[in-house]
């Protein structure tokens, strides 16, 4: 259930990520709002997961989900490029993330 609840606030750290965009600098109203609401879920749920999983692969694991979905939005939301190095890195992080979900028991 931790790893679910992990999952479920590296997805709002994509949320709130992509937010900033949105709020131009905290200048606009509801999308400065929504962005805030998804950077407290995304905390929450981390806080939480944390109970049961160990700090370095939880925190890893969130920021790894955050980054590789703030990367893929950016391509596709903002026409940001998506050269092979781009990426090649964004599977290399994936492979990371995977990798620390096998290397923990719990």
């Amino acid at each position: 259930m931790n790893w679910f609840i992990l999952i479920l606030a590296g997805l709002f750290e994509i949320v709130w990520a992509i937010g900033l965009k949105y709020t131009e600098g905290f200048s606009r109203l509801w999308p400065t709002v929504g962005t805030l609401l998804a950077m407290l879920i995304s905390f929450g749920l981390l806080g939480m997961a944390m109970k049961s999983l160990p700090v370095g692969t939880a925190y890893a694991v969130w920021v790894g989900i955050g980054m590789v979905g703030t990367a893929i939005l950016g391509i596709v939301l903002f026409a940001e490029p998506a050269n092979t190095l781009r990426l090649l890195s964004l599977l290399l992080i994936i492979a990371g993330v995977v990798g620390l979900k096998l290397a923990t028991p719990v």
